[in-house]
């Protein structure tokens, strides 16, 4: 049984359009500023941060992040792929002190979508569902990863965190796709936002979360937590080890 559908034609017509919903936002307030009305050019949406928050100074960029952080709980080869792909992006990534880590490799039942302090190395591990197009007998384990159009598929790599806008799901959160593995992400609305067949009842009922048409779905109750810790500028790694 598919529990889940997310609409993408409309769903990628707000992100085109950058549509939003003013009020009515219960997200930290560092998150509501951020929130404007924005176009950007060949149809996708600007970034809705200042010109200079993707490209901080040169002396913070070439900095390396630590490749020794323990992670409690984190797959630690995964964990050393997602601190390689800080690296390789440089610039790219202005905000470096934290992190998530979505570990493909676990099935849906189990917190996988990790969330890492790169400064003390504190861990907060949330539920997250996969997409239809990578589990198509719904098993619960990610099979195979695509980032083509109306795949539904799950796509890894490096994901910079962006702006977020009020969609068909709520509060969502754009993501841009830095590999060549993921880097259809915006146009194929890959984003952040919760749904109900990601809510931990789903475990107890299905022994699984539903699926997503590849976004990042997470539990409704879980969500402002999610923002709040991630935020725009981060990096999400998604993959399997």
């Amino acid at each position: 049984m598919k529990w889940s559908q997310d609409a993408v034609p409309s769903r990628r017509a707000l992100l085109k359009t950058g549509g939003l919903f003013a009020g009515a936002l219960m997200i930290p307030s560092a998150v509501s500023a951020g929130m404007r009305d924005g176009r950007g050019v060949r149809g996708k949406p600007e970034s809705l941060l200042p010109d200079t928050f993707h490209t901080p100074r040169a002396a913070v960029a070439a900095q390396p992040v630590s490749r020794s952080v323990l992670a409690p709980g984190v797959n630690q080869r995964l964990m050393q792929r997602a601190m390689a792909a800080m690296d390789r992006h440089g610039s790219r990534i202005a905000r470096r002190d934290r992190i998530a880590v979505a570990d493909f490799s676990a099935g849906s039942s189990r917190p996988r979508f990790h969330l890492i302090n790169l400064e003390d190395g504190r861990v907060t591990s949330k539920l997250v569902a996969h997409g239809s197009g990578s589990d198509p007998a719904h098993t619960g384990y990610v099979q195979r990863f695509s980032n083509g159009n109306g795949s539904n598929a799950s796509c890894e790599g490096a994901f910079l965190t962006d702006n977020y806008y009020v969609g068909k799901h709520g509060k969502s959160q754009r993501l841009i796709g830095l590999d060549p593995t993921n880097d259809n992400a915006l146009e194929r609305a890959i984003v952040v936002h919760a749904a109900w067949y990601a809510n931990p009842d789903m475990i107890a009922r299905r022994g699984m979360l539903g699926r997503s048409q590849g976004c990042f779905a997470v539990g409704e109750h879980e969500l402002a937590e999610v923002f709040e810790r991630l935020g725009p500028g981060r990096m999400i790694y998604a993959a399997k080890v």
